[in-house]
């Protein structure tokens, strides 16, 4: 019987890829399935991949045309999933060998537990640990204060679920980059119990990784948020749920602006034009009867709805003055 289910989209990830199959080839835990998904690369990932299924039965791998992203080709892999519990790894990160096994030890101890989150370490380029992931351990959460967690990243999104969860609500393609973080988070708020293991994920930083682009898909972050919203209204979401998610939305926002303001040099003119008007149509359909009072009064944070050129001049001036006088600051949300 197949306990895990691991999903690996790959592309153009060569440089990373031995170490990150090489760490589900040594798992303590037998009763896997691994399905490589290539997402049309153009580099030997493919028959990298095609090695490992060579050499282990356990191995899988479909072959995408055409690059469609990240959570496209999970989902394309999720289709074919067998295990009673299904996660990710990015093909640029790796293992500890017994992770999954460790995984499954809690889900086998706690019958109530949904979603387990693995222990993630930093690591550089070279894969040598930097840090722990600053989360504050826990024993269990209810899936809404997971849910809620998510929101600021008390705690991440590196986790394995019950396939009959993930199959209910399968990854969000609304956008190439960011919106696969919203499947994490309904996993959680749908799940009666959310827990932690001792099994590490290592999570590799590099210049290449999506979150260290400088282009316009660092805007996707703000679609990705507008159909978290969406589900959240068809799941039915409390008030209060959505007026937490509603300050989540506009303190990105805000953060969107700051990327534009610090880096609209490296943009082309069409990337410029495109990342504010997507700030801009944001701006337009926030609900600001549901932000908090500070986030509706602080200077820098007011909506001033009746007046988009009021709204930049404020950001204009907000982020020169945070420039001056805290040059090495960033936003935190």
């Amino acid at each position: 019987m197949i306990e895990v289910t691991i999903l690996v989209a790959v592309y153009n990830a060569e440089k990373y890829l031995r170490e990150c199959l090489d760490s589900l080839l040594n798992q303590t835990l037998q009763e896997i399935q691994v399905i490589c998904i290539d997402d049309a690369s153009t580099d030997s990932s493919l028959s990298i991949i095609q090695e490992y299924a060579q050499k282990d039965k356990r191995f899988e791998y479909l072959s995408l045309k055409e690059n469609k992203g990240q959570a496209h080709a999970r989902n394309v892999g999720l289709q074919q999933a067998k295990g009673k519990y299904i996660c990710f790894l990015d093909s640029d990160d790796f293992f500890s060998d017994d992770a999954l096994e460790k995984a499954v030890e809690v889900f086998n101890n706690h019958e109530q537990t949904d979603c387990v989150l693995f222990h993630v370490e930093n690591c550089d380029e070279k894969g040598n640990k930097v840090s722990d992931y600053p989360m504050q351990p826990f024993d269990k959460l209810s899936g809404i204060d997971a849910f809620e967690q998510s929101l600021t990243w008390k705690i991440h999104g590196i986790y394995i679920v019950r396939a009959d969860i993930h199959r209910q609500f399968p990854y969000d393609e609304s956008c190439k980059t960011y919106s696969d973080d919203n499947t994490t988070r309904i996993h959680y708020y749908k799940s009666s119990e959310v827990r932690c293991c001792s099994g590490i994920y290592h999570y590799r930083h590099h210049d290449n990784s999506v979150t260290h682009r400088i282009d316009a898909s660092r805007f996707n972050y703000l679609r990705a948020n507008e159909s978290m919203k969406r589900q959240l209204f068809e799941l039915g979401a409390s008030d209060r749920i959505l007026n937490l998610y509603e300050n989540v939305r506009w303190l990105v926002l805000i953060d969107q602006y700051m990327f534009y303001f610090n880096h609209r040099q490296q943009l082309s003119p069409t990337e410029k034009e495109y990342g504010l008007s997507e700030i801009k149509r944001v701006w337009n359909n926030i609900e600001t009867d549901r932000l908090s009072f500070r986030n509706r009064m602080k200077f820098g944070y007011i909506p001033f709805k009746c007046s988009w050129p009021l709204f930049r001049i404020q950001e204009e001036i907000y982020f020169t003055l945070r420039k001056i006088y805290h040059p090495h600051m960033l936003l935190l949300f």
